[in-house]
């Protein structure tokens, strides 16, 4: 079956909208199956630059079928924005298919999201602040609103005043806020339902039916492995499954169909928002990779914390996702260094641990063990194989490649959709 999963290996911010983008022309689906409008891609197309939040990148793609996946949530204020955003450019959009059972992000969900982050002062988990763990924590409460909602405006009311009674409680009598009217909620979610109304699709169905007639599928993930819910660094996550087991739930293909697993990794690693993070720099270095990576949230705004590759990450992610490939991206970015350190083990209260410790008490004490790999001052980003790099270059990829456990088929030496070396084709 030609389902290829492709995600991030580290805490995000990898570059999987240009791996994603590299792909749309030869895939026929591309489908987004968790997260929301907390996860952001960049996509350079000539000298046009795309920033999507909750679009698949195949969306930039003639003849490609963007899919947002019944694992997502949806803003709809959110999606219809960068729907018009799109169009205003010239990019077809109408082949977007949006599952019903996609969970809708309300006003509520928003305002619990804010003023919840606040309430915990120094203990903040480093959220968006748009909703998306109180619409997933709605979602396993089973007092969620879905797409297919908008379309009964019965189940919808009833829907609203369940999930109201009891936020309404914790807002006024908590957190000081005024209560939210449930006539105000049920009537700004009605003005969406005719314009999502064209997108509206059974996607199980249209995606099942698809890999049926050989289509190739590219199921797209948001964040991280390192922000999974169940294998990240909890509690500092997301509220979903970002590694290769959530496509399955998320856009409901079994795991027999995908035959290809893609690790996004970038040359050095990135994080936005609190939490662990062992090899990060507080020094010029960080500041350097941080001004030529520039490494700034797409969605949010925020300058992302930066530090050096870290392949007991990378390790981790090969096994948790069961990786085929790795795709390196930014490896332009390191131009410059004399000598590149690669951390390739952790010090834990004395012990030299070689993988990711399960236990978070560990995790926040872990010390990198570094090596050191010669530089290269040379320009890449006008490589186009892999004998075009650099010998200290080409040595730098091998040593990633050997210490996280799966070939790198790919590699990015530029931010433009041409600057990639293909190693292994994906298809």
């Amino acid at each position: 079956m030609p389902a290829l999963v492709l995600l991030g290996a580290q805490w995000g911010d990898e570059g999987k909208g240009k791996a994603t983008d590299l792909l749309g022309g030869s895939v026929d689906y591309v489908v987004r199956y968790q997260g929301g409008n907390n996860a952001g891609h960049t996509v350079v197309v000539g000298d046009q630059k795309y920033a999507l939040h909750l679009l698949p990148s195949g969306i930039l793609s003639p003849g490609c079928t963007p899919v947002i996946g019944n694992g997502v949530v949806v803003d709809p204020s959110v999606l219809l924005s960068e729907l018009s955003g799109l169009n205003a450019r010239g990019v077809d959009t109408s082949k977007l298919l949006i599952s019903g059972n996609a969970h809708i992000i309300t006003p509520y969900n928003v305002t619990v999201d804010k003023v919840t982050e606040r309430f915990l002062g120094k203990r903040k988990i480093g959220t968006t602040g748009r909703g998306i763990g109180p619409t997933y924590a709605d979602k396993i409460n089973r007092v969620g609103i879905r797409v297919q909602d908008l379309y009964d405006h019965s189940i919808l009311t009833q829907k609203v005043e369940a999930a109201l009674d009891v936020k309404n409680q914790m807002l006024t009598k908590l957190y000081n806020r005024r209560a939210i009217a449930v006539d105000q909620v049920v009537e700004e979610l009605l003005e969406y339902a005719d314009k999502l109304r064209p997108y509206v699709a059974d996607t199980v169905l249209v995606l099942n039916q698809a890999l049926e007639e050989n289509k190739v599928v590219l199921f797209e993930g948001g964040q991280g492995t390192l922000l999974d819910i169940d294998h990240g660094t909890y509690p500092f996550v997301t509220s979903s499954n970002p590694t290769a087991g959530g496509a399955c739930t998320g856009a409901g293909v079994g795991p027999t169909k995908i035959s290809r697993v893609i690790g996004i990794l970038k040359a050095y690693t990135t994080r936005v928002g609190s939490g662990p993070f062992p090899t990060e720099l507080f020094d010029a270095d960080g500041d350097a990779l941080r001004r030529i990576g520039g490494e700034r949230g797409v969605t949010t705004g925020r300058d992302r914390r930066c530090g050096w590759f870290d392949a007991v990450i990378a390790r981790y992610a090969t096994r948790v996702n069961g990786l085929t490939d790795f795709f390196l991206t930014k490896l332009d970015v390191l131009t410059g260094w004399d000598e590149i350190p690669v951390c390739v083990a952790y010090e834990i209260d004395g012990r030299r641990v070689e993988e990711l410790p399960y236990s978070q008490t560990d995790f926040h004490h872990a010390k990198p063990v570094y090596e050191y790999l010669p530089g290269w001052n040379e320009d890449i980003t006008k490589a186009k194989s892999f004998s075009d790099l650099p010998k200290n270059a080409q040595g730098y990829v091998k040593a990633l490649e050997e210490m996280s456990g799966a070939p790198i088929s790919a590699i990015g030496v530029g931010p433009g959709r041409d600057e990639t070396i293909e190693i292994n084709s994906f298809l």
